[in-house]
């Protein structure tokens, strides 16, 4: 069950901002909020790969032993192991103090939703990604999740990924969307 905190309605795809539990989402795939290493360490990450099993973990295990770790922007996907998607595309958002953090955060996400694209996806749901550990303040985040879901759609207004839904917990980033989409 989710509650919306609001959406974009625009030309290519939707884009929808709701309180939900990422795990429990029925799109094709999903985002994790992920650092270069594809380490799952903590808070999201470390729920996906909780749930989808050794499967997710070792697959990301052999992407970084074969390309290195993934640059901040970056974005790969894995299977989704024992979860019911299609794949989980992991994306390495910036850290706080990094520099330029709202347009990383953006190329960050549009990679995410590139990939999905590319896969032939309809439906992809992300988290904050970059507001938790990762520090970046929510009304940057919150600028440049708006901002990713409008170039992708610009970008690509004939793409078979139509619906982009950022999950969120109650809390800062959620009011800053709910302020930015009013």
């Amino acid at each position: 069950m989710s509650q919306a905190i609001g959406s974009l309605t625009l030309p290519g795809g939707r884009f929808e901002a709701v309180i939900a539990d990422l795990l429990a989402e029925r799109t094709d795939a999903i985002v994790n909020a992920a650092n270069g290493h594809l380490a799952h360490g903590g808070g999201v990450a470390a729920a996906i790969a909780r749930a989808a099993g050794p499967t997710l973990t070792r697959e990301g295990d052999a992407l970084i032993r074969a390309q290195g770790p993934l640059p901040t922007g970056g974005a790969v996907a894995t299977s989704a192991g024992q979860l019911p998607f299609k794949a989980v595309i992991h994306a390495v958002g910036p850290r706080l103090g990094e520099g330029d953090e709202e347009r990383l955060l953006v190329g960050s996400l549009l990679s995410a939703f590139r990939i999905a694209d590319d896969r032939g996806y309809r439906s992809l749901s992300f988290p904050a990604v970059s507001s938790g550990i990762f520090a970046v303040p929510a009304e940057t985040c919150a600028r440049a999740y708006l901002a990713a879901a409008r170039a992708f759609f610009e970008e690509r207004p004939a793409a078979r990924l139509r619906l982009i839904r950022l999950c969120l917990r109650e809390g800062s980033v959620a009011a800053e969307l709910r302020r930015q989409l009013a």
